[in-house]
């Protein structure tokens, strides 16, 4: 059941917000008058000028723009190469189409572009990637995915699985840093993919649709720990590129870990994409300090989607109730219900709520 949402942000608050985020932003039609608390919810997150670091959009629809502009919206559309999903498999297709929506949004879509892993074996395999890469930055991409298929799907020619420290990659990790692009790292899974079947947890439906990513017991897989070393070898090796661990750095039932992992890499900096059960989970006194101490590391983020052959209305009445979800969490102060949780808003300071739904994302990902 979706249950009203209480916000408790003063109005001349979310005017201040408003004023500060005017400089940068040009101003779109106010919102009309909130008919209940789920639509006071979408204004007061609407008045800080959000950014949803990682989104999938698969289709450019009306109704969709203009949500982005009732929202004061701005989204970061991630391409994924996946071999197994025929919306995924012709990169430059997706290239394309990514392209023609953030052309046609008004300023309001930035793009996440992606290269091929699975053309790893190619002599010429860093050399395509990189030449692709330059002239997706030359059109205005701000970003680049590396996906959780290299890592647990992508095998060398002796059956070992690559992994994202692999050589073959270091030519295009430098090429990103060279272009002051940043490094979207989707590496790993949550513990439950690697453990015994849990149904409590919030991602076990995932592994249920998916199977081919639940990897209990598989012979021969890697570690979970294995996965994040070569992430993190990553980051030490490139000290000059920017790296977002996407779902909270796969890290989220340990904000200890991430903070050691924040404390280590001063390159790195962690999502909340599709990982917000995990904090409403965790003890709310523990995640609003961690969120406070590091809030110029946290980006909000959804892993919310459009498909082609979605439709929109219903798509975009989950994308705006995650919305109110996850600002009633973020910045409200009442408890209630949610994902069959009884959950406890966090009510961060005001400047930490800008920072983790703005300028955050500004910072970590120039150009959005």
């Amino acid at each position: 059941m979706k249950l009203p949402l209480r916000i408790c942000l003063t109005p001349l608050l979310l005017v201040a917000i408003a004023i500060s985020c005017s400089a940068q932003i040009t101003a779109s039609a106010p919102l009309s008058a909130p008919q209940n608390a789920d639509e006071k919810a979408l204004q007061s997150f609407a008045a800080i000028h959000p950014i949803d670091v990682h989104v999938h959009v698969f289709k450019t629809d009306p109704a969709f723009q203009e949500m982005l502009e009732r929202l004061n919206l701005k989204v970061m559309d991630i391409l994924v190469m996946d071999d197994t999903n025929a919306s995924r498999k012709n990169l430059q297709q997706q290239v394309d189409d990514a392209l023609a929506l953030v052309r046609s949004s008004r300023g309001h879509v930035a793009l996440c572009t992606t290269f091929d892993p699975y053309r790893l074996s190619s002599p010429s395999f860093a050399a395509d990637a990189i030449k692709q890469l330059d002239h997706d930055f030359a059109q205005g991409a701000v970003a680049v995915k590396i996906w959780k298929n290299i890592g647990m799907e992508i095998k060398n020619s002796d059956g070992s699985y690559v992994l994202a420290d692999d050589p073959r990659f270091e030519p295009i990790y430098q090429d990103i840093a060279r272009h002051g692009k940043t490094l979207m790292s989707h590496q790993g899974e949550p513990d439950v993919a690697w453990g015994p079947p849990d149904p409590a947890d919030p991602s076990w439906s995932y592994y249920q649709e998916n199977p081919q990513w639940y990897v209990a017991n598989k012979p021969g897989f890697p570690s979970k720990q294995k996965i994040l070393a070569a992430r993190d070898h990553i980051l030490a090796q490139n000290p000059n590129l920017r790296m977002v661990g996407v779902h909270l750095g796969s890290m989220e039932k340990d904000l200890d870990n991430i903070a050691r992992h924040l404390d280590q890499y001063p390159n790195f900096a962690v999502d909340m994409a599709a990982r917000m059960e995990y904090l409403m989970m965790a003890p709310p006194e523990k995640v609003r300090a961690f969120l406070i101490k590091y809030q110029d590391r946290v980006i909000y983020g959804t892993d919310l989607d459009l498909n082609a052959n979605a439709k929109t209305s219903e798509a975009l009445e989950e994308w705006q109730f995650r919305y109110a979800r996850d600002w009633k969490f973020l910045a409200g102060d009442a408890t209630f219900s949610a994902e069959g949780m009884e959950v406890h808003g966090l009510h961060l300071p005001p400047d930490v709520l800008g920072k983790i739904f703005r300028s955050n994302a500004m910072h970590w990902v120039p150009g959005l």
